[in-house]
């Protein structure tokens, strides 16, 4: 079976997403990319690459409210992360 464009860019958004460096936000990026990625649009796909380039520390204060977050990133997507940190089960 020949990979699509559309499933390689899946396989190195989830493999970004489990692999930033920082563990709390592997499992937070990892487990969104894995449960998440496959139902975003292509524009969404886009704006969360472009995530993937801000610093872990910086997405992790505006996903756990200690920092605010700035204007251009309070958007659906983040919300759509927020969202999904929230319903998790912990372990």
């Amino acid at each position: 079976m020949t990979e699509t464009a559309h499933d390689i860019r899946l396989k190195r958004l989830r493999f970004q997403s489990w692999h930033r460096g920082f563990r709390e936000m592997d499992l937070i990026l990892g487990a969104f990319a894995d449960d998440r990625l496959a139902g975003l649009s292509a524009e969404d796909l886009t704006l969360y690459q472009s995530l993937l380039d801000v610093p872990d520390w910086d997405i992790y204060g505006w996903l756990t409210q200690t920092k605010p977050v700035p204007p251009e990133w309070d958007n659906a997507l983040l919300h759509l992360i927020l969202d999904h940190v929230r319903q998790r089960p912990r372990p």
